[in-house]
């Protein structure tokens, strides 16, 4: 027979884990969404930008019950990171750690609903190196939970066996994904500094056309102070390649126009009336 005192032993554990971390955690209501999020330093709120309405006010629902407005400080959508700040009130900060889990390591998701403490428990169902977002965000580690996220969950925080913060649950395509702490803390601590993550701006609306052998871009419109126009693109041209890597979609490029592109020169193959030219664009800052 089993030993009972192990599963005690067991729940207490994960009982009071919970227990010490529940009153770092807030409900986030923006409009007509409800998350989670989690005092990253005193006034400072991390939730999951994609959960965070686009418009309208902000308040926060902590676990004793008490209410605060927040106004946004940034918001990443590369990442899923936004911060939020707010007065009157001093909550304990969840410090994070940056280990990532092993593959098979239990996980505790503690979140919110109304203010509400709530728990799941979860296994690491992937845990892999760096990644980058189907929007261009460079991800630290790949770590994915075998469980289902409520809405209200998102932006909560995930903790690790020793009862350690290792990131935010946010919702992914099949599984819950888990934003780590370095990227957490790479992210926030930019967004409290900035309000913002630079992005990489070309300064042309570009659409997606067949070719013969491929994809290409045909410049739609360009913006005359921009990137594109100094570099000598005009309306009309489709580019096929950048620095030798041929066109491969919208989604590829907007990968590529990371916080790290600002500043880097790319060497642009292009058609201009059905003849290849070349060229040599900077890019630029994606304005605000």
């Amino acid at each position: 027979m089993s030993d009972p005192s192990a599963l005690t032993s067991l729940s207490s554990a994960l009982a009071a884990t919970v227990a010490a971390a529940a009153p770092s955690v807030v409900s986030v209501h923006s409009h007509r969404s409800r998350a989670s999020g989690f005092v990253w330093k005193p006034g400072l709120v991390v939730t999951a930008d994609e959960a965070l309405a686009d418009e309208g006010e902000v308040m926060l629902a902590f676990a004793d019950g008490a209410t605060r407005p927040a106004v946004i400080v940034g918001r990443d959508h590369t990442t899923d990171v936004a911060l939020l700040r707010y007065d009157g009130k001093e909550v304990p900060a969840a410090p994070l750690v940056g280990n990532a889990p092993p593959l098979g390591a239990l996980a505790v998701l503690v979140a919110a609903d109304q203010g509400t403490p709530v728990a799941a428990l979860a296994m690491v169902a992937k845990s892999a190196g760096s990644w980058r977002s189907l929007r261009g965000g460079d991800i630290d580690a790949r770590i994915e939970l075998d469980t289902r996220l409520r809405h209200s969950s998102e932006g909560g925080l995930v903790l690790d066996a020793e009862g350690r913060a290792i990131g935010m649950a946010v919702r992914g395509p099949r599984r819950t994904l888990v934003i780590p702490a370095a990227t957490i803390e790479r992210v926030a601590a930019r967004l409290e500094t900035h309000g913002r993550i630079a992005r990489g701006y070309l300064g042309a609306g570009l659409q997606p056309v067949r070719l013969d052998d491929g994809l290409g871009a045909m410049v739609m419109s360009i913006d005359k102070n921009g990137p594109a126009a100094a570099a000598g693109l005009r309306q009309g041209d489709v580019i096929t390649s950048l620095n030798g890597e041929p066109f491969r979609g919208m989604r590829a490029l907007m990968r590529e126009l990371g916080p790290g592109s600002v500043g880097a020169a790319v060497d642009v193959a292009a058609l201009r009336g059905g003849e290849p030219m070349k060229l040599t664009l900077t890019i630029g800052e994606r304005p605000a």
